[in-house]
This record gives structure tokens, C-alpha cells and sequence, in this order.
């Protein structure tokens, strides 16, 4: 997961500078007032989106799986838990009705 958050962070960066670039060579037009700052940022977000979407789907696809194992693991340790409180329960309540004390 890490991997994939720091690719995308490295797409973002290759964006802006490339923007940044594109703006400040009058390519690109620049931004209103003192929003030029905000409008690099802004669209180099939008450019590095669809960017990340295609160029990271392998890496996206480990880090889902690698969540979707975590997740799978601590359902199963909460069912683990769940059933020994049960079991637990039971055994306490028959202690009970047997007229023996917990």
C-alpha cells in the first residue's frame, strides 16, 4: 500500500512540476490574480488522476488484495473471539442450571 501511495505521489509531483513549467513558459494560461499557485495545483490534479487510474492499475490491484486479506484475517479473529464468548456464556449458564457455581 505504501508503494502504491508513493507512485501516486510521484505521478502528482511529475504533474505539477510539468505544469508549473507549462504555465510559467506561457504555454498554459496562468491563473487569476494570486490564484496562480492554486490553479498549478488544481490541475495537475486533474491531469495526474486519470494518469494514476491507468498507469498504476497492477499496483492498485496488489494493494486491494493485500486489504482485502487484512480485512479477511480480522474477520476471522472477531469470529474467533465471538465464538470462545459464546462457548464461555454457555458454560457459565449450564454451570447455573446445574446449581454449580461459575
Amino acid at each position: 500500500m505504501l508503494r502504491y501511495t508513493l507512485m501516486r505521489l510521484g505521478i502528482l509531483v511529475a504533474c505539477l512540476l510539468a505544469v508549473w513549467g507549462l504555465v510559467y513558459s506561457g504555454i498554459a494560461p496562468r491563473g487569476l490574480g494570486s490564484s496562480n499557485g492554486m490553479w498549478i495545483i488544481l490541475l495537475s490534479l486533474v491531469i495526474s488522476a486519470p494518469i494514476s487510474f491507468v498507469a498504476l492499475r497492477k499496483e492498485r490491484d496488489r494493494a486491494s488484495i493485500q486489504i482485502v486479506e487484512k480485512v479477511d484475517r480480522v474477520k476471522a479473529n472477531l469470529d474467533a473471539n465471538r465464538s470462545q464468548e459464546d462457548e464461555a456464556v454457555d458454560e457459565a449458564a449450564r454451570a447455573r442450571a446445574q446449581g454449580q457455581p461459575s
